[in-house]
């Protein structure tokens, strides 16, 4: 099923998107060009920045979603964080919610790319959820709101984080991930 004809066709339509994209860019900064060139190229200037600063990170997620593909198989992902996971895959999400460092949008990327393996979304939801307590920040918190506040309010992170997920799983229909569409490969 590797180079099946619908596998073909996706990709085919992926990269026409991606020209259109393109296309689409360019025409709207050719007709800002034409009706204001000093904010065109401001707008332009802005973007070069934001990319040359975006670049590491970018260049970070592409890095580790290349050895999650390495070193993670979809069976290990199926085991630990899918359908049959049970308490041990909602305590992986919790604790690696709550270990997760940096910003959110690099995690995207590789949830999902977990979730292609075949990761529970509601696992997926319980991992963003806990990302909200953050272990560095909790003395402050504790400084600025006091002790009960922290750990009670920590508590309830927890405890409806699972709610949380079961709730975005059922919602969002429970979408098959792109190896049970397509198969893996």
């Amino acid at each position: 099923m590797e180079n099946s004809p619908e596998k073909k066709k996706i990709k085919e339509e992926s990269l026409l998107s991606i020209f259109l994209f393109l296309l689409t860019v360019t025409a709207l900064y050719e007709v800002a060009f034409l009706l204001a060139p000093e904010k065109a190229l401001a707008a332009l200037g802005f973007g070069w920045k934001m990319l040359t600063r975006l670049f590491p990170v970018l260049l970070l997620v592409f890095l580790m979603m290349f050895l999650s593909n390495l070193f993670i198989k979809p069976r290990w992902v199926q085991n630990q964080l899918g359908r049959d996971s049970g308490f041990k895959g909602v305590l992986m999400a919790m604790v690696g919610g709550i270990l997760s460092m940096g910003p959110v949008y690099v995690w995207y990327g590789i949830l999902s790319n977990f979730r292609n393996k075949g990761m529970r979304p509601a696992l997926i939801a319980v991992f963003l959820y806990t990302r909200s307590i953050k272990l560095p920040l909790l003395p402050l918190m504790v400084f600025y709101f006091g002790m009960p506040y922290t750990v009670l309010l920590s508590f309830y992170m927890l405890l409806f984080s699972l709610p949380n997920g079961l709730l975005t799983e059922q919602l969002t229909g429970n979408q098959k991930t792109m190896e049970e569409k397509y198969g893996s490969g």
